[in-house]
C-alpha cells in the first residue's frame, strides 16, 4: 500500500486529508510539528509527503531543506496558505515536487499526489537503466553519489541545479524548450514561469562553464530553448 506522511498542525485539515486519502487506498501517517515530521521521514520510507509550511517547532521549509541535505528524495508537495511567489519558487528550489495553496479541495490534492507518484516511479525506472557516471568535456557527473566535478574539483550545486545538469547530460544534442524543462525538472507544468528556467540556467553556467558569458557547453538556441553539446 502506498504510504503518505501528512504534516499539518491544523487538526481539521489533517483529519480531512487522512480520511480522503484512506478512502482512495493510501496508508496515512500524521505529524503535527516539523521536528516530528523530520524524524518520521528520516526513519521511515514514505512514498510521498504532504507538508504544510507553517508548522510549530520547525517550519516546513526547514524540514524540506534538511531532508534534501540528508539525500532523502521522497517526493514532497508543499501545502501553504501563502500566495507569495517567493515561497513557491523558494520551495521548488529547495527540492519540492509541487505545491498546493489553501484552501484546496481533497480531489485536487489526490490528483496532484497521484501525478507526483507517477513521475517518481518513472524517474526510478529511468535511473535504473542509465549510467551512474557521465563525462562531458571537463565535467564528471557521478549520479550514484550525486557529485559533479569540474577539472577534478567538486562543484557545489543546489538540488535543482544538479537535476537540471543531469537532465541535459542525459539528452546531449537535443534542443529542449523551457516548458519541457519545467515539466521534467520541476516535476509539473508551470506555464508562465519560463524565467525560472532562465535563472537556473544562468546560475548553472556560472559553475560549469569556463566563461559563462560565452557558454560552450550549455547553449541557448534562440527562439527554441537550450541544448548541451560536446
Amino acid at each position: 500500500m502506498t504510504s503518505i506522511l501528512v504534516v499539518d498542525d491544523e487538526l481539521a485539515i489533517a483529519t480531512l486529508l487522512k480520511y480522503n486519502l484512506e478512502q482512495n487506498g493510501f496508508d496515512v501517517t500524521l505529524a503535527e510539528t516539523g521536528d516530528q515530521a523530520y524524524e518520521l521521514a528520516s526513519k521511515q520510507a514514505f512514498d510521498a509527503i504532504l507538508l504544510d509550511l507553517m508548522l510549530p517547532v520547525m517550519d516546513g521549509m526547514t524540514v524540506l531543506k534538511n531532508l534534501r541535505q540528508d539525500k532523502i528524495s521522497t517526493p514532497v508537495i508543499l501545502i501553504t496558505a501563502k500566495g507569495d511567489e517567493f515561497d513557491r519558487i523558494f520551495g521548488l528550489e529547495l527540492g519540492a515536487d509541487d505545491y498546493i495553496t489553501k484552501p484546496f479541495s481533497p480531489r485536487e490534492v489526490i490528483a496532484r499526489l497521484k501525478a507526483v507518484l507517477r513521475r517518481s516511479q518513472q524517474t526510478k525506472q529511468q535511473n535504473a537503466t542509465q549510467l551512474d557516471v557521465i563525462e562531458i568535456q571537463n565535467l564528471t557527473i557521478d549520479d550514484s553519489k550525486k557529485v559533479v566535478t569540474k577539472d577534478g574539483v567538486i562543484l557545489t550545486l543546489t538540488p535543482r541545479e544538479y537535476e537540471l545538469l543531469l537532465y541535459f547530460a542525459q539528452r546531449l544534442g537535443r534542443v529542449i524548450d523551457r516548458e519541457t524543462i519545467l515539466t521534467a525538472v520541476w516535476g509539473y507544468e508551470f506555464t508562465g514561469e519560463s524565467r525560472m528556467v532562465d535563472m537556473h540556467i544562468s546560475n548553472l553556467r556560472e559553475k560549469i562553464e569556463r566563461n559563462p558569458k560565452t557558454p560552450k557547453l550549455l547553449k541557448t538556441v534562440r527562439g527554441f530553448g537550450y541544448t548541451m553539446v560536446v
